[in-house]
């Protein structure tokens, strides 16, 4: 069996955007500060619920070319003006999680495996094989 998985931020008033292009956001060999610099820029002036922001994880898992699981997880927040916290990578210092009113740089390890959307989804791809 082989799987892949692919993770993006979403945010309903950038068009979907940063999308499946999260990674290239800012374009090639950009940083993850640059990506962040990029998306704050977009962002500007937008308010309430224009902030609005999904992270989505999707995976498949598949075995001698047949697709046996597709598989997805997404955790909703809202894109922040400025950074905060230290921990994660990619867009995790501006998505702010309000269930625990933190950023997703300010989370623990364990906070983040919790809610995360690629802890969803993996939990869900675990249960499927479970279920084979």
């Amino acid at each position: 069996m082989v799987f892949a998985d692919d993770s993006g931020l979403a945010v309903p008033a950038l068009g979907g955007a940063p999308g499946v292009q999260s990674a290239r956001y800012a374009g090639p060999g950009a940083t993850d500060a640059q990506r962040i610099e990029k998306l704050i820029g977009e962002m500007r002036g937008k308010t309430g619920s224009e902030r609005a922001a999904q992270f989505v994880c999707a995976i498949a898992l598949a075995k001698e070319g047949r697709a046996l699981a597709i598989v997805t997880g997404g955790v909703l927040g809202e894109i922040l003006e400025s950074a905060r916290g230290t921990a994660g990578f990619g867009y995790d210092p501006v998505f702010y999680f309000p269930s625990l009113q933190k950023t997703f740089a300010e989370l623990s390890p364990e906070e983040k495996n919790q809610h995360s959307h690629r802890g969803k989804a993996f939990r869900k791809l675990l249960a499927h094989l479970s279920a084979m």
